[in-house]
């Protein structure tokens, strides 16, 4: 992907093979000695035993410009909460596991719900949303850095690459988030993003015609990658989704906030692979089946949010047009497979494109049955502005499970 092109909409850097990355590795420690760089892992205990988590540790352990290593772990007992304290042991950085099903933990969220503030079901983005409320009570970070704890091609060039634009002090980037291409395999892997996001931004400009935020998406190479660092200032007033629509959430929410202008991507890797999920056809809760129809309801509710007007009329026309978008990218997907000697399942992609369009309607459905419905978590200054204690206990309270629940020998 070495190319030089630049979108108009954000800010495009490329991995154009010029600079060795001992050289920017070297620019990256002289910022972070007055801008400290913090890097969120959220993981689920699983990924302790999987193939991908333990390179990932050995590759952190190298890099020396971090400030500290927070690990949000979840699906964790009191004995599994003690082997990813062990497990994470070797990082020679500051860390700290936030254990996120301490009885501790339970007792903070059970209050935040009594409140009114805390994130509606469990996963990645209450994780995430966790990780940052401890970062903000640390109050001694500048650049957040985060991404997944499954990336079996994971080298530390990928976090290097990532945060140079928004730890550079001459570069105006509060957002920064990586692309790559996703083969494995000898696969085209990626579905979520080549099936279901590219066609359904296309459609929508089609159906309801030019918005600016379709533009914005549609500049993203790979919207839904999970790797991101941002400048911490955005924190406390960041909304995320406590669902699948976390990564189009967050570039929704730097879009409102910020702007265009502030946000850029970067090429990270020249390959990468990582656990994928399963279609789930016949489970509307699980695996692309939910998936899908939670980024569609986030997209949806940003659109109308900024004025546009959905009716069961729209969305019909949605789903046609995007059907048959989908439909013609497939073929350029397989054709670009073939030329590159990868394999794709074309007749289990247009299942998965049929799929993904009765999503787009189930999704239009349940947000004109529900257009108030609102899935984010309530922010960091929201939840200051209820209780000012809440985040400085959430420290606290971290710092006293890990105290308690030392590794024991096993």
């Amino acid at each position: 992907m070495a190319d030089f092109h630049q979108n108009g909409n954000i800010a495009q850097f490329h991995n154009l093979r010029q600079r060795p990355i001992e050289e920017l590795v070297y620019e990256i420690e002289t910022f972070a000695q007055t801008r400290k760089i913090s890097l969120v892992l959220p993981s689920l205990y699983s990924e302790l035993e999987g193939p991908a988590l333990s390179n990932i540790i050995d590759e952190l352990s190298q890099v020396s410009y971090l400030h500290r290593i927070i690990i949000g772990l979840d699906r964790a007992d009191e004995d599994q909460f003690r082997r990813a304290r062990d497990f994470f042991s070797r990082l020679p950085q500051d860390h700290v596991v936030l254990w996120n099903d301490s009885p501790r933990m339970k007792s903070y969220m059970a209050r935040l719900e009594e409140m009114g503030l805390a994130p509606d079901e469990p996963g990645k983005g209450k994780n995430m949303w966790t990780c940052m409320g401890y970062m903000i009570s640390c109050a001694d970070t500048a650049v957040m850095a985060l991404h997944d704890c499954d990336i079996v091609t994971y080298d530390r060039e990928m976090l290097a690459r990532l945060v140079y634009p928004v730890v550079n002090p001459n570069f105006r980037y509060q957002l920064s988030k990586g692309f790559y291409p996703r083969v494995g395999d000898g696969k085209l892997n990626g579905r979520v993003t080549r099936l279901l996001v590219s066609p359904l931004l296309i459609a929508l400009k089609r159906v309801i015609g030019d918005r600016d935020y379709i533009d914005y998406l549609r500049a993203f190479r790979y919207p839904l990658s999970g790797e991101f660092a941002l400048r911490t200032g955005l924190l406390p007033d960041l909304r995320i989704p406590s669902d699948w629509g976390l990564e189009i959430g967050v570039l929704s929410e730097v879009w409102r906030n910020s702007g265009r202008h502030t946000v850029c991507q970067v090429e990270i890797a020249d390959a990468y692979d990582h656990k994928h999920q399963d279609e789930s056809e016949g489970d509307a809760a699980a695996g692309l089946n939910r998936m899908s129809t939670d980024i569609c309801k986030a997209i949806f509710r940003k659109l109308a949010a900024d004025g546009t007007i959905f009716t069961a009329n729209s969305f019909r026309a949605l789903k046609a047009t995007y059907y048959r978008v989908a439909l013609d990218l497939l073929e350029f997907y397989d054709n670009d497979a073939k030329m590159n000697g990868l394999t794709l399942d074309r007749h289990r992609e247009e299942r998965t494109i049929e799929l993904f369009a009765e999503n787009i309607m189930v999704a239009g459905h349940t947000f004109l049955a529900k257009p108030n419905d609102a899935p984010f978590i309530p922010n960091w200054s929201r939840v200051n502005a209820a209780d000012q204690g809440l985040v400085s206990e959430l420290r606290s309270l971290v710092a006293a499970d890990n105290a308690e629940f030392a590794p024991k020998p096993f």
